[in-house]
């Protein structure tokens, strides 16, 4: 099964892929490797167009959201 998942927001649109996209590029350009993901939590907040992941229960960070 092929599962998509959209957040919209006043008139702004992103899929959760391109969330999971950006949060392994940052993860990667911090000079970690994508293997070493075990978990990734993501918590979306459209009203601060942001959104707040954890990463193997530990890492956190903030993502702004175009």
């Amino acid at each position: 099964m092929k599962t998509s998942l959209y957040v919209e927001y006043k008139g702004s649109r992103i899929e959760d892929k391109d969330i999971v996209n950006q949060v392994k590029e940052l993860w990667v350009n911090e000079g970690n490797k994508i293997k070493d993901i075990d978990t990734l939590n993501l918590y979306i907040k459209p009203e601060e167009h942001a959104a707040y992941y954890v990463i193997n229960e530990t890492i956190t960070g903030k993502l702004a959201l175009n």
